[in-house]
């Protein structure tokens, strides 16, 4: 019964957790003037990373013409450049513009300080415990998702 039990405090507790997460993106996303699905775009990319718009689409589980509409608005706010293959159109590669990689700088800044600042409201102690805590679960998670 015990194991039910954490089941559902765990299943409740990550439920939470994701909401409380996406609360975070969306309000770091409207201080930089993005949309989340924007702002979750542009964490995908590395400094000086060029990226397929078919892997960005599975990165993010989204369709092409979804994708398209977020790649359409980074590009219209400068913060991407997108070169569009000859031989298939719907085939592109996205990279950073120098805004672009301003900002992704200032995002992943702006991400790490969010964590600081919740840390602080965790007793130093408890500080490795949580990661190591999460790192598990994130590899337990990775594998259940690699099952199905």
């Amino acid at each position: 019964m015990e194991l039910e039990q954490n089941a559902e405090r765990l299943a409740n507790l990550t439920f939470n957790l994701l909401a409380n997460c996406q609360e975070k993106e969306v309000r770091l996303a409207e201080v930089h003037n993005l949309t989340q699905a924007e702002f979750r775009c542009l964490r995908l990319f590395g400094s000086d990373e060029s990226i397929n718009n078919k892997a960005i689409a599975e990165r993010m589980n989204l369709s092409p013409s979804r994708l398209t509409r977020i790649i359409d608005g980074l590009v219209g706010k400068e913060y991407i450049i997108r070169e569009i293959d000859p031989n298939d159109r719907r085939n592109m590669k996205v990279s950073l513009s120098n805004r672009g990689q301003l900002l992704v700088q200032q995002l992943n800044r702006s991400y790490i300080d969010i964590h600081k600042e919740i840390l602080q409201d965790i007793q130093e102690d408890q500080h490795q415990p949580l990661i190591t805590a999460m790192s598990y679960l994130l590899t337990a998670l990775e594998k259940w998702i690699a099952k199905t």
